[in-house]
């Protein structure tokens, strides 16, 4: 998702105050019965052993066997659940192939966009992975709206380009062919996104009389449903998720990306400024799935082939 610097930051193509409970989407199940926890430890201690990167990570996450994980599951194909309510997608493909390079496992925790790196800061996650765009807003823990610094900001482990993306309803177009055509028209985004950001700043532009209405929503499914019910002339996310959207809302018939995307800008995992020694085992990982050529099979299994990068490098959004 390309939030703002609170889920994507102000490059584009990138989602993400938190609404509602965290629910916890784990894809750790631990089950069984005795001594579980010498049961884990021992487990984890013989995965991570064998782990060609394990030594990287810190001893306290080796020795748990799990880096806990804020994403916002509800942005196909990125990060989503699937009808048996697994959560699947780009982000827990790469996290996985990662895991198996650091000898750990990735557990997804679903949360609002724009509440995640809150959440890094307050310990409930180690790390926050959902498209959220690298930027400098965020990795400074500046507020976009109001230029003033909120927190103490993020570095990120960049993974993917992607960038921002309008879309209407199929057939009905209503004029839309870029942003300045979005004057006098309602938009559809998720709350805390670079779309939102993008929205914000095109609607000071709009002339008197033509004012453009943002309503912005919790997570991108919202976004659709308000512009397939006829409640928004147009919607705007990333486009490897408008992408999805258009080809897998009602058969293929309910949408139509219009225009060009913009705002390209890397896709990060998000990391406390405090936890180097995992930002740099992260980007070790990254960089081994790359290499080895598992990274590219992920993102062509998902069609997001055009957003692949040659190198993980930290904090390269601007």
């Amino acid at each position: 998702m390309t939030a703002s610097s609170t889920r994507r930051a102000t490059a584009a193509h990138h989602r993400l105050a938190a609404v509602g409970a965290i629910a916890v989407a784990g894809t750790l199940i631990l089950t069984g019965c005795g001594d579980q926890t010498k049961k884990d430890n021992s487990s984890s201690s013989a995965a991570a052993s064998s782990a060609p990167l394990a030594s990287k990570l810190p001893a306290s996450i080796r020795d748990k066997g799990v880096i806990r994980v804020g994403s916002d599951i509800a942005y196909a194909p990125v990060e989503f659940k699937d009808s048996a309510g697994k959560v699947v997608g780009i982000d827990p493909d790469l996290a996985a192939a990662m895991g198996k390079q650091l000898g750990v496992k990735f557990q997804f925790q679903n949360g609002t966009f724009d509440a995640l790196l809150t959440g890094i800061r307050s310990d409930r996650y180690d790390i926050a992975m959902s498209a959220m765009t690298d930027n400098k807003n965020r990795q400074e823990g500046v507020d976009p709206d109001t230029g003033k610094k909120v927190g103490e900001g993020v570095d990120f482990v960049d993974y993917l380009t992607a960038g921002v993306s309008i879309y209407t309803r199929k057939g009905d177009t209503k004029g839309i062919t870029s942003w300045s055509d979005l004057c006098g028209k309602k938009l559809a985004v998720e709350r805390g996104t670079v779309s939102e950001d993008l929205a914000k700043s095109e609607a000071k532009k709009c002339p008197s009389g033509k004012k453009l209405t943002i309503e912005a929503f919790d997570d991108d499914q919202q976004s659709q449903t308000r512009l397939r019910s006829g409640g928004a002339d147009a919607a705007s996310s990333d486009f490897p998720v408008a992408a999805y959207a258009v080809k897998t809302s009602g058969g293929g018939k309910d949408f139509q990306v219009v225009g060009d995307q913009v705002e390209a800008a890397p896709y990060g995992i998000a990391v406390s400024k405090e936890n180097t020694q995992l930002r740099d085992a992260l980007q070790a990982a990254m960089n081994a799935i790359i290499k080895s050529g598992e990274y590219q099979k992920i993102l062509d299994k998902w069609g997001a082939e055009d957003g692949a990068v040659k190198e993980s490098v930290i904090n390269g959004g601007k």
